[in-house]
């Protein structure tokens, strides 16, 4: 019992939870462009760069996020608040924040639903928040870094999946290029997707 006068507990953050492996601890990845970190996103710190992000029309015409930053925060909000199976992060490349990434148990989320989800299955969504970031491969590089970071840190994981949207080819380009395999559409509610996998017995033949 706490003490009379005495601050109330902390809420244990859900980037430090069970579902995810302590994702806030996660080391950071060597990658050809430097070293890149997840770092779980505070909403007071990071939500203008967020939000700025999510109105890029390059990146709204997927996220559908666009507009004031509380349809951003409301988002974030979702997930922050939740019990850990979903955590959005900035990831942080050789020091510079420059895009924004979900990593989630897509096995306990409703993806699920719609493929043959096996346990543990980690998924990953993501943007590239510059322009000149994109169309050069980068996007590539980081997924291949953070797909071998979930295998690594989450030894139950036995494959790291994705669903971008079939219409964004240079989405599901990169994560060809990272390794992942195409399974099947898969018909999602709100987008026809490309279900990507990325499987810990291949991936260091890819």
């Amino acid at each position: 019992m706490a003490r009379p006068g005495a601050a109330p507990p902390v809420a244990p953050s859900p980037a430090a939870g069970p579902l995810l492996d302590d994702l806030a601890g996660w080391p950071p990845a060597d990658t050809p462009a430097g070293p890149f970190a997840l770092v779980p996103v505070e909403l007071d710190r990071d939500l203008d760069r967020i939000a700025g992000w999510m109105n890029d029309p390059a990146v709204a015409a997927f996220w559908e996020l666009a507009g004031p930053p509380e349809t951003t925060a409301a988002h974030l909000r979702a997930q922050l608040g939740g019990d850990g199976r979903s955590v959005p992060c900035l990831g942080v490349l050789d020091g510079v924040p420059m895009s924004y990434w979900e990593i989630y148990r897509a096995d306990l989320d409703r993806v699920a639903r719609y493929y043959p989800a096996r346990p543990h299955d980690t998924g990953i969504h993501l943007l590239l928040g510059a322009g000149a970031d994109r169309g050069r491969g980068l996007g590539t590089a980081l997924l291949r870094a953070t797909a071998d970071l979930v295998l690594d840190r989450r030894p139950r994981c036995g494959r790291v999946i994705a669903e971008p949207d079939l219409r964004n080819s240079p989405s599901v380009a990169a994560f060809l290029s990272a390794g992942f395999r195409y399974d099947e559409e898969i018909q999602l509610p709100e987008k026809r997707a490309a279900l990507m996998i990325r499987d810990r017995g291949h991936r260091h033949l890819l």
